[in-house]
Order: C-alpha cells, then structure tokens, then sequence
C-alpha cells in the first residue's frame, strides 16, 4: 500500500482521495484495474465485479496465478453476542481460575478475532471484566442463598489458611441435605482475617458469616480441625463442635512412627528418594533401569510431613522400584546408605499398617457422600487392624499398641454423642455393631428422647431471640405427652425391625424412599446426615485459593480472592451436577 492510502472496505479497493487531498468515502477505486466505483456502505457491486472481472487474478494482478482473491470482508458482532460474549469470558476466567490479565495477550486477541470472525474484534478490558465478575458473583449468590432459605439443618465447616503475601483467610464451606434427599455442598467465603486467632475472634468470624448467609437459626454444627483455639472457639457459640477425623487419623500415625521401630529404616528411605529427586541424571538413570526390567517408568515420591499419607506413598513407590533402584545407584558413585534386608522387611510390614489408614482417611475426606455415620465404623475397624498377633515382631507390636493408644485418647475428645445418633440413622450401620453391646441400648434411649421432643407443638423459631429450648422443654413436660410415647415407641421399633442394607448401599436413597414411613426420624436424618467428617472440603477450597493467590498475583484484592474462590467453587459444582 502507498504512504498516505487508505484501504477500502473490502480487500482490493482503495479510497479515492479529493483534490485537497482528503479521502472521499463514498468513492472506491479497484486496485487492480483503477476503476471507480460509488461506495455507499454496501459491498455487494465490487464483490460482483472483483468475482466478475479479477476472478483468477494473483497477488500482483496478472492473470497467471490462476488463483482467486480471498476477500476479507468485516463482520461486526451484534450487541447481543458481545455482551453475551464479555459475560462468558468472565465465567470462563472465574471458573477455571485464570488472571483477569488474559484479556490483554495478543495471542488471546487472535483467537478471538478467528472465532468471532471479526478482525476487528476487541476484547473487554480487565475493568470490564472485573465488573461482570463482580455481577456473576452476586448473582450466583443470590440463587444460593435462595437454596439455604428452604434448608431446615446446615453443617458449616472452617479452616485458616496463609498466602504467598502472608495474609490470613479462613474458609468456611456449607453442608446439607436436599428435599429430594441429595447431599449438597459449596462454598460460603474466604474471608481475610487480621485479628490474632484467639478463641473470641474466631467465634465472632464464624458467626458473622452465618448472619451475612441468614443461617444462624439453621446451623447444627461446625466442623474444623482439633486446635485448641477453634475448639474453644465453636463452645462460645450455641452449635455442636465437630473434629476433623482425618486429622486426628493422621496424627495418631505421626505420633506412633515416631514411637517405633521404623525411625531408621524410614530416614534411609527419605535419603535415597532425595539422591533421585534433587538430580536429573540420577533421575534419568533410575528410568532407564525401570525399562530395562520392565517396569512402568515413574518418579519416586518423598514424604512430606504435613500431606496425609504421603509417607505411605514414598514406601509404596520405593518398595515396587527397589530393583530398579539398587541397580541405578550399583552404576553411580554415592555415598548412601542402604537399607538392609531388614530394614526393607520393616518397610513393607509399615506399608501393610498404614494401608487402613489411608483408606479411612480418603473414606471420610469425601463430600460427595455421607461420610459422618461412618466415623464410628471406621475407628472400629482401624482398632481390629491394630490387634496385635502372635507373628508381629516387637516393633510391630510396638507401633500398634502406641496407635490404639493415641486414637483411643484422641476419639474421647470427639462430639461422640452426635457420631452415635449419625451412626444410628444410617441403615447400613444400625444394629450399631462398633459399639460396646453396653453402649447400644443407650443410644436408642436418647434417639427416642429426640423423637419425642419432635412435637408439633414445638416451636420453629430458632434464632437467639427465640425462647430457650430448656424452658421449651419444661411446658413439654408439664403437658400430656402419653400419646406421644405411644407414638414414639412403636416408631423406634418399626425402623429397628428395617433390615440393614449394604456398605455399598446408599442411606440417603434408602430414606429417600422410607422418609414417609419414618417420618420424625426422617428429620432427624435430615440433620445429623449432613455433617461431614472432616474439614477436607476447606482442604480442597484452599487449593483452589492457592491458584488464584500466586507469586504473579499476592497483590490481589481480598474481596476478589473471595469472589474468585467461590465462582470457582459454585461454577465447577453447577457443572457436576
């Protein structure tokens, strides 16, 4: 193109210019052959004549090239699609955790202008996108606040967590049963905190979120991990404190390795899977053994002390590589000390009792099904795998009775009264069979005393400007409640002669198709259902967080790491169900 010429509205024309040398829009000239046209914002007459007359002509104009010229014709998006655009854009970049500077790669431009088909095509600014994130985040709200109103029981769950930028939030999730008998969860914030973590503190913080979702009469209990300060924190409020299980598993496994015969064979473990993690040949090396013996080719994994079950992982992977490995080093020059045969015997019986505790850990870190009913069950079956043999070495021996020991200590901390009755309205756990035969009778007496307090005549009102629930209880007695023993009684018996299902059955779908039979029990499951039991759910929120909140990002606003965490977390939970 000549300095000074501006290019028509399709390729292959050119603007006429006037006398005094300004460009006259309504006046084309075909590039080609020089022809003029009247242009009147319609491109029809020189698509016709360009097809017409230069159908075969090259880039230079001859004739030679036998080739047609592609015309790059604009076509502006409407309004509608470009806001609908913009909006989906935004969605996209919440969702999927992207940073809002996306929007100004030029890669990015590119393949929106190929998409849209429009080369003039640009994309909202990050303000804009801002804003429409802003607007979603509201509007994804508001519908889950809709969907708290009509939920009768709602388990929350908390946990802290620290940035890159050494900010504190702590993360607060929602649980409940649907009235179709579905399990739900999703977020409820990330909230930046800047008060030390005293007790008073962290009640008033859970507290304020529970008022800002209008949830407060609604929530039953509160689950976060076995800190003092958050224990003592949930007994300042009127719910029931929940302790994360997974944790207390974990810690017991700390507590017994490090009271055991395994000390010495583990610290040789860690050294040699650090001799091919911190080299690349080395590395290298180990892969080419692994194929030459015909094994998958695959990393060694070292433990890390606060990620669950890892130490379980390193000596998985190191037990099944052990060939490849003592071949790898057998050709390098080192300095490390292997393990002996016995010590390799000792690694493989500790894979053997790590092995059910990393199956409870992963059972009831799910959120997706009930997992408080089976908190008992699960201590239960963790104490039968403890119980020593007479063919367990001593330090075997030693690292069990040390387990049961520490988990024993540990599980009379829990909220035991609530696991009971969770365990009781689980069809699957009923007959109550991880429990003392002592203990069970118990447990149906105090299910019947919250059926009969299940009384129409109670009161709905719940919040803290309500009547006690003691006085409640004393005009209860004072009345005639005959008939609802008499209603009671043959309740509990009609759901004790239910047959059990299986493990692998589901209660929710059990109750989902009981619920009317059993109607006041109904309600209770609703409630002691829905609890979960662990804090993975915030575990799994802070993940997420960590994506957002990055080196390239510390800076970011705490309200926006708020609204971005939750978009992800109510985005990709629309899409799973």
């Amino acid at each position: 193109m000549e300095q000074g010429e501006q290019s028509g509205p399709i390729d292959g024309f050119k603007y006429k210019k006037n006398d005094d040398g300004t460009v006259n829009k309504y006046k084309v000239i075909c590039k080609i052959c020089n022809k003029e046209f009247q242009f009147h914002r319609s491109c029809s007459s020189l698509k016709y004549h360009v097809n017409a007359k230069h159908a075969f002509a090259g880039p230079s104009g001859s004739a030679s090239g036998l080739r047609q010229t592609t015309l790059n014709i604009r076509r502006p998006l409407t309004k509608s699609t470009s806001v609908n655009l913009t909006n989906t854009m935004a969605k996209w970049i919440a969702k999927d955790c992207r940073p809002i500077s996306i929007v100004e790669d030029a890669g990015f431009l590119e393949v929106l202008q190929v998409a849209s088909q429009d080369s003039y095509y640009k994309p909202p600014s990050r303000a804009t996108v801002m804003t429409k994130i802003h607007e979603l985040y509201e509007n994804e709200k508001e519908k889950r606040k809709a969907v708290l109103a009509q939920v009768n029981h709602i388990a929350l769950t908390g946990d802290h967590w620290t940035s890159v930028s050494n900010n504190n939030y702590l993360g607060v999730t929602a649980h409940f049963i649907s009235d179709t008998w579905e399990l739900k969860s999703f977020a409820l914030t990330i909230l930046k905190t800047e008060e030390r973590h005293f007790a008073e503190a962290c009640k008033e913080q859970f507290l304020s979120v529970a008022r800002k979702w209008d949830i407060e009469g609604k929530t039953t209990t509160i689950g976060t991990d076995s800190a003092r300060n958050m224990v003592a924190a949930i007994r300042l409020t009127r719910y029931e404190h929940m302790s994360c299980v997974a944790h207390m598993v974990q810690r017991s496994v700390t507590v017994s390795l490090a009271d055991s015969g395994f000390v010495n064979a583990l610290a040789k473990a860690r050294k040699v899977v650090g001799h091919f993690k911190h080299s690349p040949a080395n590395a290298t090396e180990l892969q080419a053994q692994q194929v030459s013996l015909g094994k998958k080719q695959e990393p060694l994994i070292q433990d890390v002390p606060t990620r669950w079950n890892s130490t379980l992982e390193m000596v998985k992977r190191l037990s099944r590589n052990k060939e490849a490995v003592i071949a790898a080093l057998d050709n390098q020059e080192h300095k490390l000390v292997l393990p002996t045969a016995a010590e390799w015997d000792k690694l493989q019986r500790l894979e053997a009792l790590l092995e059910p505790c990393r199956y409870v850990t992963e059972l009831l870190g799910g959120e997706a099904y009930v997992s408080c009913s089976v908190v008992l069950p699960s201590l239960c079956h963790l104490r039968l795998k403890m119980e020593a043999c007479d063919e367990d070495p001593a330090y075997v021996v030693r690292f069990k009775t040390k387990f049961k020991e520490d988990l024993a200590s540990r599980q009379e901390q829990l909220n035991n009264a609530w696991l009971q009755i969770a365990t009781v309205l689980d069809p699957r756990f009923k007959d109550l069979k991880c429990l003392p035969k002592t203990d069970r009778e118990a447990v149906w007496t105090t299910l019947e005393g919250m059926l009969q307090q299940e009384s129409p005549r109670k009161s709905s009102q719940t919040h803290d400007d309500g009547p006690p629930s003691k006085k409640i209880s004393l005009l209860q007695m004072c009345s005639d409640s005959e008939s609802e023993d008499e209603e009671v009684q043959p309740a509990i018996q009609r759901y004790r002669a239910e047959p059990t299902i299986t493990l692998e059955g589901c209660p929710l779908k059990w109750w989902a198709s009981h619920s009317g039979a059993h109607e006041k029990l109904a309600s209770l499951a609703h409630k002691y259902l829905a609890t979960p039991a662990t804090t993975v759910p915030c575990e799994r929120l802070f993940s997420v967080a960590g994506h957002i909140v990055n080196k390239k990002r510390s800076a970011l606003l705490s309200e926006n790491v708020k609204k971005l965490v939750c978009l992800s977390n109510w985005l990709k939970d629309d899409k799973a169900q």
